[in-house]
């Protein structure tokens, strides 16, 4: 029988709106956690995550490591220090003004700079730009050097029911050591006494790799020194922690949770040996449990948190989510907790009362991730396909499109190339530090992004990596990795010296 033009016209709607009905259901089985996209965003994004499979050229915007926020500045010292290319420009001055609180240095009180003063009373800087000097990595003390981009944390297994009771309920994610709190300070104002000192053994190991070359490997261990209030407490568990760098700290924040979870296997359900987890903490604002993103453990939920935390524990400053003006001095250091403050009644009810926390935190947001360099190069692009072949990818997941509903305009719907899952993973007994924190056990860490690790040579003048420093560089790095990450070590221990050069060159390359 043959159709009328409107009977048609009829059957083409009918037509379309069948197959936009299974498009919108195809999508949907695609990313169902993203209820941020429509059905056509979902197609984009699945697509554009798809792994790849061509390792003859990059892939498109494979540079623009940071989306359209990516510095294209010169690559120099200030590499880090850029703001994010897509900033407003009243969020340009912003971010100025936090840039300068960052690197803003803290008096002891009392003090004519009644602005900056409050100190203390016990502290591990001066400001936040000496642990991050150029917004970069820190390092190990040097030999005759203070550690100040090195510190120590602190805590003792829970000792009695009302110990462990606001640990259950993620209150406190450790109990801090009785006498000298959560973190080991080296540091004190005028008129009272530094916690003491630390010092750093290093005992090498030798890991022979394929075509002849030795590797050696440096294994710190710590040992405490001078204490300045008494002896610690006997089952007292310590950390070192080097300040890590601050690039994409924003673009971080704005991956929906979703895409973090799906990437979860605690019980490594596919039998691939990766079994990645949720740190889940208390956001201090809300009061409610919230996916971590922040720190080598994911401790902290939001930049805002591990901004006011660097403020109290590293500076000893106090701000409207940490209003203790003593910082981390406990209550058995009574001659600490009674030194003068720095809080100005006409100034607000902190030391760095709002706008100061929030400025510091939407620098800390902001600071641009730089331009890739030799995506193309084919050595480079050989080092990529090994880092996938070998495993590295599973915990370090190359790339993400953030979420639409990110707070800042600038941070939504970006592709985004940080390598990193964000979950803990165990990483083996040579780098485990046997002191649990929150859902992370004493083995475990967070994936660190990779994205700007080529650059910390040329931004910190050393090329120290991992959580304490102890990696001399970039294979280094990579032989310390045990645990889950142990057959890809092993596979890198097995390639052929050019190979190896060639995965580095890729690393080198981010």
């Amino acid at each position: 029988m043959k159709r009328t033009g409107l009977g048609i016209i009829a059957h083409s709607v009918a037509m379309a709106a069948s197959l936009l009905a299974a498009s919108a259901t195809l999508a949907e089985t695609l990313l169902p956690h993203r209820e941020d996209l429509n059905p056509e965003d979902r197609q984009k994004v699945q697509a554009v995550l798809h792994p790849p499979t061509d390792f003859s050229k990059a892939e498109p915007f494979e540079a623009m490591q940071g989306g359209a926020g990516t510095s294209r500045k010169r690559i120099n010292r200030d590499a880090f220090s850029h703001s994010n290319a897509n900033l407003t420009f009243e969020e340009q001055q912003e971010f100025k003004v936090g840039n300068g609180l960052f690197k803003k240095l803290w008096a002891s009180s009392p003090s004519s700079t009644r602005a900056s003063d409050g100190l203390g009373p016990l502290f591990n800087a001066r400001s936040c730009q000496g642990c991050h000097l150029k917004d970069g990595r820190g390092r190990p003390p040097r030999p005759g050097d203070k550690a100040v981009s090195l510190f120590l944390r602190l805590s003792i297994p829970p000792q009695t029911e009302a110990q462990r009771e606001p640990l259950t309920k993620k209150a406190l994610l450790s109990i801090p050591e009785p006498t000298y709190g959560g973190q080991f300070q080296s540091f004190a104002v005028p008129g009272l006494a530094a916690e003491g000192r630390f010092d750093i053994a290093l005992e090498e190991i030798e890991i022979p790799l394929r075509g002849g070359e030795v590797a050696v490997l440096q294994k710190p261990t710590y040992k405490i020194r001078d204490l300045g209030y008494g002896e610690m407490h006997p089952d007292t568990l310590t950390s070192p922690r080097v300040a890590p760098p601050m690039i994409g700290l924003g673009l971080l924040q704005a991956i929906h949770p979703g895409d973090i979870e799906a990437l979860t296997d605690p019980d490594d359900a596919d039998g691939d040996g990766i079994s990645g987890k949720i740190s889940r903490v208390m956001d201090p604002q809300t009061g409610e449990l919230s996916l971590g993103r922040f720190g080598w453990k994911a401790s902290n939920p939001t930049i805002r948190a591990q901004t006011a935390g660097a403020f109290a524990g590293d500076i000893g400053i106090s701000s409207p989510d940490k209003p203790a003006n003593w910082g981390d001095c406990t209550d058995r250091q009574p001659e600490c907790r009674n030194m003068p403050h720095g809080e100005q009644k006409n100034l607000g009810p902190t030391e760095a009362p709002d706008p100061v926390l929030e400025l510091v935190t939407f620098y800390s947001e902001n600071l641009a991730v730089p331009l890739r360099r030799k995506v193309s190069d084919p050595t480079v692009l050989r080092g990529k396909e090994l880092f996938n072949d070998i495993g590295c990818a599973s915990c370090h997941q190359p790339k993400f499109v953030t979420s639409r509903e990110a707070e800042n305009p600038a941070h939504r719907f970006q592709l985004i190339w940080p390598y990193t899952d964000l979950l803990l993973h165990d990483m083996g007994e040579g780098l485990a530090d046997h002191r649990p924190v929150g859902d992370a056990n004493g083995r475990e860490w967070r994936t660190p992004p990779l994205w700007g690790i080529g650059l910390t040579e040329t931004v910190n003048n050393h090329t120290r990596f991992l959580h304490d420093g102890r990696a001399r560089n970039l294979l280094e790095a990579v032989l310390w990795h045990g645990g889950e990450a142990e057959k890809a070590k092993n596979a890198v221990i097995d390639l052929e010296p050019t190979d190896r050069k060639a995965l580095i060159a890729f690393l080198e390359s981010l």
